[in-house]
Order: C-alpha cells, then structure tokens, then sequence
C-alpha cells in the first residue's frame, strides 16, 4: 500500500508542474484534476483563443490494480519518463496509448 500512496504523489506532483507553466500569450488554462478515490489524474487545457473553443487532455493517467496506466501524455518529457526518474519500476508502468498488441513489444508492462 505505500507503493500506492508514493504513486498518487508522484502522479499529482507532475500533473501539479506541468499546469504552473502556463501558455504564453494566451488565455488557455490547465486544470489539474485528481480523484483519488478512483484513482484518475488529469490535466486538462480550455478556453477560448477569439472565438475558438479548446477543451482537450494534456495528461490522462489512471491507477489500476497498483499499476500506473498512462493513457494519454501530450508532454515532450514524458510522464513515463518522470516516474522511472522517481524509482517507479518498467513492470508497474502501462502505457495504455498503445495497444495491447504493441504493449508486449516495450519494455513496460502490458497489463
């Protein structure tokens, strides 16, 4: 169970730095979301820029069965990468973007 616990820090740690930085010269907001209760983590962006409206994830990642599944990461350093920095291990990390097919041909778990 500390696992866990270390998970949900680290995963709302990252989710937490990326929403300070904010777009330049644009009123597009990040809002990180956390619901650990169920274990889902998210960043999302929106706004309007004139007319246009955005509404879209930066991040989506999940806890399931002790298991971090990254199901969408539109970050350039990656979340898997940040979570191996912080001694996360491959076998705990999904990344859930893939199929399950392509899933067994990374190093990370596949489930």
């Amino acid at each position: 169970m500390a696992d866990l616990e270390k998970y949900r820090d680290y995963i709302e740690e990252i989710i937490s730095y990326r929403a300070k930085h904010q777009y330049v010269n644009s009123s597009l907001q990040k809002k990180p979301v956390f619901d650990r209760n169920h274990d889902r983590y998210l960043l999302m962006v929106n706004g309007f820029e004139g007319t246009k409206r955005y509404d879209y994830p930066v991040i989506d990642v999940e806890i399931i069965n002790n298991k971090i599944w990254i199901h969408y990461d539109g970050t350039e350093e990656g979340v898997a990468t940040y979570l191996l920095e912080k001694g996360v291990p491959k076998s705990d990390i999904v990344l859930a973007f893939y199929s399950p097919e392509k899933r067994k041909f990374t190093e990370f778990a596949v489930a």
